[in-house]
């Protein structure tokens, strides 16, 4: 696939998601092109909010959308350039200026106007007016985003902006090739790349760990001014903190008290007492001076450990007025050779888990790499749904483990194969692992947490997931069901989305809110009127389809959750923060609804439910211990086990029945040790390497 072939295929996908939904080709576009920047890390949580009208002086206002970062507090603002034609445009410099002013005056009347009694409270952007004005002490940084179906014009180097209301102002024009770039690329997201004497004159003294280097990686040891470090994450905002880190400090995102007090009241001993940072970057450039090696630029430069200690050095001077020139952190750098991008992410993961494992970042917050995700995307390999609407293909529902992967996975196929791989896995039925976390925290009747945002949500769900694995003998209740069953609240989601986007009362705003609040509702209404009895999903699953009688209850529900959304005596006025409360919930889940009597065969009794569920556990574990048995026997040869267990028996660390167990595997192929057995091994060969073994 090249760029072309890209737009090609991203202007028919807006095309279709526009008829599904009747949103309109542009908001279709706006809502795409959204969701690959947030995919590859551009954006956190976009809402659209739709606004175009005019201003004081006749100027012209507009947007289409906004993110709010909670964590660096940069308020992300959105406008479309929409063309729906095949025409290749070029958006000149006078066309961007004009889009970005369209901005600046949106922002400025909402500040110093009374735009907000103009808009209609039911209006999503009545909500973005209101954000704005409360965060308008704390925010650090606009960045305006122009999304444009037209090229960028080879003229446009920058446009001149500096500060909206004193602060300061970045602005980016997103084109189809440019998204193409970051979502094709090996790592499927923005790579920053950052010249180290754009902020210091010779760069950042470091020397090189040489007794550390291997195949995969070198590490330097540096001296970073905090200036410097305050500088760069001024810049590039939480977008410098790797990705699963960034989700960790999101949660948490009060500033660190004894850092604080620290840079405030004794700076130059910072050094000593902050533990520094921890950083890793795919290339670097150094120069070597007679006053020894500077760091002086790197490529794909992520922080893995410190994102408190960047965050609090950049807030002390913008919030206290805090002087940095004593200040110097410590930072180890670690540099990664790997050639190949997915073993260098792989990396990147590992050592950043252990960067952090002194912290309260659990295993759940480096979520991308649990065995959870790992068997829920061989079960979306493995199980086809049946073939509906006429088709003559049976299809996959492609779930996304790794950032990217849908579109990377065609990137290298030829036009035949790639229409193959598409007919089997359409796009209408990829899935991430936030819709995942969407769908089914929506389900487990937690609409309000599902409102704080992707990013809260999938912080929530991966908490409980990892959780329940660790709970349930290696997540057993994680099998072939719980996968088809999440297909199916992922049918009832989409419906639902496709269903309030038609209905009459709906006026283009809160959709994601009226739907997480519509599923929730009918799994307590179900629960509460049939107490005996759950929603048939492996039914629904089996069908590929949303039953009439569930159809129609979501399309009363939907209404009657929208009208208490936005019900004028709710107790917040700002609708979209008023979804994010658990009040929000408790008054929505009050809603009296009679479901109707059809419904009933949608249903299937608890006790047969059960039945299922144990014989879905039971495969599971024979599953599983088929996948351990062919680590065992397969990845181990049977002299590296004999090496094991002559460690093992040396330390006294293993059991009589670990002892057996080892004995049989130094036998493979001739003797084959159980899956209990194999079990066993593992957790030995654990063991051991945690003791210095090496294989």
């Amino acid at each position: 696939m090249d760029a072309q072939e890209f737009r090609k295929d991203f202007m028919e996908n807006v095309r279709a998601e526009a008829a599904a939904t009747g949103e309109g080709s542009c908001a279709s576009f706006v809502s795409s092109f959204a969701g690959y920047l947030e995919g590859a890390e551009v954006l956190l949580d976009f809402t659209a909010s739709y606004f175009e009208g005019t201003g004081k002086r006749n100027r012209k206002l507009r947007v289409d959308g906004y993110a709010f970062d909670e964590f660096d507090k940069t308020m992300s603002l959105v406008i479309a350039d929409f063309d729906s034609s095949d025409r290749e445009n070029v958006i000149t410099r006078t066309q961007a200026t004009q889009l970005q002013e369209r901005l600046v005056y949106f922002v400025d009347q909402s500040l110093n106007s009374s735009l907000h009694s103009e808009i209609e409270m039911s209006r999503a952007c009545s909500d973005l007016v209101d954000l704005l004005r409360e965060k308008r002490a704390i925010i650090r940084k606009y960045q305006l985003l122009i999304f444009t179906t037209s090229t960028m014009s080879s003229a446009i180097k920058a446009l001149d902006i500096t500060e909206i209301d004193g602060v300061p102002v970045e602005c980016q024009i997103w084109d189809l090739e440019r998204l193409f770039k970051v979502c094709g690329s090996d790592t499927g997201r923005s790579i920053i790349e950052i010249d180290f004497k754009e902020y210091t004159a010779s760069g950042i003294p470091c020397i090189e760990a040489s007794d550390t280097a291997t195949d995969d990686f070198k590490s330097y040891l540096c001296i970073i001014p905090g200036i410097l470090l305050a500088d760069i994450y001024d810049r590039y905002g939480s977008s410098l903190l790797e990705g699963n880190v960034r989700s960790f400090l999101s949660t948490k995102v009060a500033v660190n008290k004894k850092i604080r007090t620290t840079i405030l009241q004794c700076p130059e001993r910072f050094f000593a007492y902050n533990n520094g940072i921890a950083a890793t970057a795919l290339n670097i450039k150094t120069e070597i001076t007679s006053q020894g090696t500077f760091l002086v630029g790197a490529a794909d430069f992520q922080i893995i450990n410190g994102g408190q200690t960047t965050a609090s050095l950049s807030n002390a001077r913008h919030k206290d007025k805090a002087d940095l020139s004593s200040i110097f952190v410590q930072m180890k750098l670690t540099v990664i050779e790997r050639s190949l991008a997915d073993e260098a992410t792989e990396l990147m993961q590992n050592i950043s888990r252990s960067s952090n494992s002194q912290n309260k970042v659990s295993d759940a917050d480096f979520f991308s790499t649990h065995p959870f995700h790992v068997r829920m995307e061989q079960f979306s390999q493995r199980l086809f749904a049946r073939a509906t609407g006429g088709s003559q293909f049976d299809t996959k529902w492609f779930y996304e483990r790794a950032r990217g992967q849908y579109l990377q996975k065609q990137m290298r196929l030829t036009p035949s194969e790639k229409k193959k791989f598409l007919l089997q896995n359409p796009k209408s039925q990829l899935v991430t692992k936030t819709d995942l976390a969407k769908v089914r925290n929506s389900w487990k009747c937690l609409p309000h947490i599902v409102s704080r945002g992707a990013q809260t949500n999938f912080a929530a769900f991966a908490e409980s997931t990892d959780k329940d694995w660790a709970e349930t003998d290696n997540g057993l209740i994680f099998n072939e069901r719980y996968w088809q069953e999440s297909v199916a609240l992922m049918l009832l989601f989409r419906y639902t989305e496709r269903m309030v986007s038609h209905q009459p009362w709906y006026t283009q705003s809160y959709r994601a809110n009226i739907v997480t609040y519509t599923i929730a509702l009918l799994h307590k209404l179900i629960a509460a009127q049939y107490p005996d009895m759950n929603l048939d999903l492996a039914s629904i699953w089996a069908r590929q389809s949303v039953p009439s009688p569930i159809a129609l209850a979501l399309t009363s529900l939907s209404e009657l959750v929208y009208n208490k959304l936005t019900d004028q005596s709710r107790k917040v006025e700002n609708v979209t923060q008023w979804c994010k409360r658990e009040e929000c919930w408790k008054s929505v889940s009050i809603i009296y609804f009679d479901l109707p009597s059809e419904i009933k065969t949608c249903l299937i009794d608890k006790e047969e439910k059960k039945i299922a569920e144990r014989e879905a556990k039971s495969d599971q574990r024979m599953l599983s211990g088929v996948e351990i048995q062919t680590k065992v026997c397969t990845e181990i040869a049977p002299d590296q086990w004999n090496a094991v267990m002559k460690f093992a028996m040396s330390k006294r660390m293993i059991t009589p029945d670990e002892s057996t167990a080892l004995r049989i595997a130094c036998q493979i192929p001739l003797k084959i040790p159980t899956p209990a057995q194999s079990k066993k091994l593992l957790e030995v060969l654990e063991r051991v390497q945690e003791e210095g073994f090496k294989l």
